[in-house]
């Protein structure tokens, strides 16, 4: 396990500071001066997972993200014990910062049963070892997006191991493409003793969840998005549902696409497999895309 990867986990180990509220840290997203919605999504989830019992796995979370998050303040995540059923656990997250609400999440979880089975077919696609690694990948770029910008991306993605399938956005700018796009993701380590945790793997899929499900809205406009500067944005909400068992340890693979974009919002669509092709997570999320006015 590398330094970002142990830094990640502190992250998202929040501090109890009341039976059910939370205090967490935070770092500053990586093209913006702002908390990274991915983190605060985690976190958030992490506070209500806390408050569950151990035999109920989270099966769908539902979130909106209200403020832009200040890195350089604490955040208070305050946890709503909505209902405990016999097989089903609700919870209701709020997280504030200096005094406002910045966001709202709200998380289910169940107990194991057996049921119907059935799964969409995983792609094909290469196998994430014959693809570059981000510190393979963005130095081919660096002329247009800069030695600054390429450093902090990859210090974003120092404790996630995550390979582009095809294209990223910022290097195929002015060229439309399908609205598509494919990665995969693992973290830098291995997750092993108190670390090898369920809700954490299921905390750091939706942390990684959010670093590149925009990707597929700018693609069919042929734009870079915020590693060159040519769109204004933000995650408004996230919807995830957690399907079958998966280890964020192990290679999966997030499918993406983007099937419209209009009124200054992008939709994008994702869903997660496992290497061995069981599809793990559904995710769904509408950003604020904006064209930069000119003049």
């Amino acid at each position: 396990m590398n330094d970002a990867l142990q830094g990640l986990l502190e992250l998202l180990d929040l501090e109890r500071i009341e039976r059910d509220i939370f205090r967490g840290t935070s770092d500053a997203a990586p093209m913006v001066p702002r908390v990274f919605g991915g983190q605060v999504a985690a976190q958030a989830l992490v506070a209500a997972g806390r408050t569950v019992p151990d035999d109920r796995s989270a099966h769908s979370l539902h979130a909106y993200f209200l403020r832009p998050g200040d890195p350089g303040a604490p955040i208070v995540y305050t946890v709503d014990r909505i209902r405990d059923g016999r097989s089903f656990t609700t919870r209701r997250v709020v997280a504030v910062q200096h005094g406002q609400p910045i966001f709202h999440l709200s998380a289910s979880f169940q107990t194991f049963e057996e049921g119907l089975e059935h799964q969409e077919r995983m792609p094909d696609v290469p196998d994430p070892l014959s693809l570059p690694t981000a510190r393979e990948l963005l130095p081919r770029y660096k002329d247009l997006i800069g030695p600054e910008v390429s450093e902090r991306m990859l210090m974003s993605r120092a404790a996630v191991d995550l390979r582009y399938v095809d294209e990223p956005p910022y290097g195929s700018v002015g060229r439309p493409r399908e609205a598509k796009s494919q990665v995969w993701f693992r973290t830098n380590g291995k997750l092993d003793g108190v670390a090898d945790d369920p809700l954490l793997h299921v905390c750091l899929a939706t942390y990684v969840s959010d670093m590149t499900l925009l990707d597929s809205v700018l693609l069919a406009h042929g734009r870079g998005g915020w590693a060159v500067g040519d769109i204004v944005g933000a995650s408004l909400d996230h919807a995830m549902w957690f399907h079958r068992p998966f280890r964020v340890d192990d290679w999966l693979l997030y499918d993406q696409e983007s099937p419209s974009a209009s009124g200054g919002r992008g939709l994008a669509r994702g869903r997660i497999f496992t290497a061995d092709g069981r599809l793990a997570v559904s995710v769904i999320q509408e950003g604020l895309m904006r064209v930069p006015r000119t003049g």
